[in-house]
């Protein structure tokens, strides 16, 4: 099969191609390089190092002998995502581009509307290009979890059936967002529904949990192959920042009650469901929905889970709530599309903490601690943290000289020394998993 995967450079893109190459697909890889720059204007880094794309890309090649192509550019540029699709000619599009930060879409009035023009013109621009070329196409889209919200009745997947008046239909479940992020991703799977029922498009979305986990038997093959480990307030996921702050000796801090409950998943599930996903297509104007986690937990019982598992004294402290969230509510969804696909779990033992507690301990010298402080005020229209506001030019980063932003193509056959940076302010970016809580 032949597979592109957008946002190919970020935290679930990048072992998603590596592992979709080694099933033996061929893989292209779409990004702007965005997520990077969001590490610049932030002023924090993957906590793991992260080599440039063309030499992740070579490595590659020089340890499977699989071939990766790489477009660099943004799907905000329709022209761009035009000539991937006719130059490529793929069977299933994975995509993973978008700004995934629920905390940066809450910064202020240019990250909200970074994120919104980002995320939904970039997939309306997607739509087009396989409507106009190649309606046959399967779109495999990464949503989340936190499109529903939390409400007080059982989430269905995608749908759900209502009386009312005495009338039966079956309808798309209600959406409840927590953010300008979510809210973006609502307003995706609302265009992708319209544009498989109107084109006779095929669409899954994949409305994923939280993400944990480093490590996938791709990414252990090199160090030049991991992906990213990103702990900071604004990107970081719940589970990473626990790990850092136990291994900086600072309480855990949880964010209110800690009664928060959400849909969680080992980074091994995510590329299981994935593929799952592309090897099962839906029919030409079937839009569907795969409710993608395998466990539920509160933030309070994950605080908990890193506590016990560290070799250090740890305790947990509650702090004031940044976010506008319910925090005492009732959570149940509905995940069984994919464990009929054949999904096999990997559900969250102590051994996959203690590996998170190994990477921050052995990465324990990159740690900034103020970064994982929350920043980032739901209640304010603006919170000063960004260096650099989306939506202003940044300089470019580009030592090859190719201007940041630009559309190019590479690939293992003629690397870049480094390929450009976009500018922070630029559309498109790389995206990867559901913000944490």
């Amino acid at each position: 099969m032949r597979i592109i995967v957008l946002g190919g450079d970020g935290y679930l893109g990048w072992p998603t191609a590596l592992h979709l190459s080694r099933r033996g697909h061929t893989v292209a890889l779409v990004d702007n390089l965005a997520r990077r720059g969001y590490d610049i204007e932030m002023g924090v880094d993957s906590l793991v190092p992260i080599v440039p794309l063309a030499e992740r890309i070579q490595r590659w090649d020089e340890v499977s002998g699989n071939r990766l192509d790489a477009f660099v550019g943004d799907l905000t540029d329709a022209s761009f995502v035009d000539s991937v699709l006719r130059q490529f000619e793929p069977d299933t599009i994975v995509h993973f581009a978008e700004q995934r930060s629920a905390p940066y879409s809450m910064i202020d009035r240019h990250h909200a509307v970074y994120t919104q023009v980002n995320n939904v013109v970039g997939t309306l621009n997607l739509l087009y290009a396989v409507a106009e070329r190649d309606p046959s196409i399967h779109l495999v889209k990464l949503g989340t979890m936190g499109e529903y919200g939390t409400p007080d009745i059982d989430i269905e997947e995608g749908f759900i059936e209502i009386t009312h008046k005495g009338r039966t239909d079956v309808l798309p479940y209600p959406k409840q967002p927590g953010s300008f992020y979510h809210l973006s991703k609502v307003h995706d799977s609302h265009n992708i529904m319209f544009a498989s029922r109107t084109w006779g498009l095929r669409a899954t979305d994949l409305n994923q949990g939280i993400v944990y986990g480093q490590e996938t038997p791709e990414t252990t093959l090199h160090p030049d192959l991991a992906t990213r480990f990103d702990y900071d307030a604004v990107f970081g996921t719940v589970l990473n920042r626990f790990a850092v702050q136990a291994v900086m000796d600072h309480p855990l801090t949880v964010y209110g009650t800690g009664s928060q409950t959400r849909g969680m998943l080992d980074i091994r599930d995510t590329l299981a469901c994935v593929e799952l996903a592309c090897l099962n297509p839906p029919q030409a104007g079937e839009y569907r929905v795969f409710n993608q986690f395998t466990e539920s937990f509160s933030v309070d019982e994950i605080a908990q889970f890193v506590a016990d598992a560290s070799p250090r004294a740890v305790r947990v402290e509650h702090i004031e709530n940044p976010r506008v969230e319910k925090q005492d509510h009732y959570y149940r969804a509905a995940h069984t599309k994919l464990l009929d696909l054949g999904l096999a779990p990997h559900l969250l033992e102590r051994r996959t903490i203690t590996s998170l507690l190994a990477v921050a301990e052995r990465h324990r010298q990159r740690i900034d601690p103020a970064a994982v402080q929350p920043t980032v005020n739901w209640r304010a229209t603006a919170s000063p943290i960004a260096t650099s506001p989306a939506g202003t030019a940044a300089p470019s980063l580009s030592p090859n000289g190719v201007a940041a932003g630009h559309t190019a193509h590479a690939s293992p056959s003629s690397p870049r020394t480094s390929p450009p940076l976009a500018s922070i302010g630029a559309p498109a970016g790389s995206l990867t998993e559901p913000s944490a809580p």
